[in-house]
């Protein structure tokens, strides 16, 4: 037996009820979702199945994990936290924007290393002036539906929010101070007389180095990767959701909402505070 969340615009009293009959649970209301008590164990096509037939988000916490011990969450930037792929709009600025959106695209989608398209990436931006960036931040960049009512609810339970992204830390810092986040890391542009060279200093920001941010954090909090979310929307944060105790997939890609534990795609981020009781 498990309990199920109910999440979503469209969810109501009947869509709860209905849920339940076919689950074999018992319906409560709570605010902001629905809990299907004591419901028979349903497999992820199962639950995608429901999912799609009521448009609501349905999940149910794994095994052995408690909602009450967390202390920590990590969060990916791009398309998670915020509305945009920033290096798809710096590109927007060098008349590149479609081939640097397809690349991004499919390495999202796990088709590509994301190292390698990174760089490939991060090479077409060569030549362009630095005050690209600021326009992004200042005219693109949106934290996407319920991230601030989610770092609020977090940072009231004592809960440690994280941003790490294999994007940039243009953006990373700056919403690390915009959002009061706990903890930040990016990729670096190297940018020499006000210009983007095409390169990224340092160790690039990818799948292990988001895993290793969060076991990071773990160490340094004391703690141990049950106590952490991890929350992300591409391949390249699947290491780093396989990793926490509890992986949300938020309005995510195929491949990352099959492997994670919660599947987000009918509420905003705020959403995850559901999960928590």
């Amino acid at each position: 037996m498990t309990t199920l969340i109910l999440q979503g615009a469209k969810l109501d009293n009947d869509i709860a009820h209905t849920i339940a009959a076919r689950t074999g649970g018992t319906p409560e209301a709570h605010d902001g979702c629905w809990r299907i008590r004591d419901a028979q164990a349903s497999s992820h096509e199962q639950l995608e199945a429901l999912r799609r037939q009521h448009l609501v988000d349905i999940n149910a916490l794994p095994a052995g994990f408690d909602p009450g011990q967390v202390r920590l969450l990590v969060t990916d930037m791009d398309s998670t936290l915020i509305n945009i792929e920033c290096i798809d709009e710096i590109a927007d600025f060098i008349g590149k924007k479609p081939e640097v959106a397809a690349i991004t695209e499919a390495a999202m989608r796990g088709e590509l290393n994301f190292e390698q398209s990174l760089t490939r990436r991060v090479a077409l931006l060569a030549g362009l002036d630095a005050s690209a960036l600021e326009h992004v931040y200042r005219e693109r960049l949106r934290p996407n539906p319920g991230a601030e009512q989610m770092i609020a609810g977090l940072q009231a339970r004592g809960i440690r929010v994280g941003l790490v992204s294999g994007g940039f830390t243009y953006f990373t810092e700056r919403l690390k101070e915009h959002l009061g986040l706990d903890y930040a890391r990016a990729n670096t542009l190297e940018i020499i007389a006000d210009r983007l060279t095409g390169k990224v200093l340092g160790t690039i920001v990818g799948a292990e180095g988001k895993r290793d941010f969060l076991l990071e954090l773990c160490r340094s909090l004391d703690i141990t990767p049950r106590q952490a979310i991890a929350v992300g929307d591409g391949a390249n944060d699947l290491l780093m959701m396989k990793a926490a105790g509890l992986s949300v997939a938020y309005h995510a890609k195929p491949k990352v909402r099959a492997q994670a534990h919660i599947a987000l795609n009918q509420v905003g981020l705020e959403g995850i505070l559901a999960l928590l009781g």
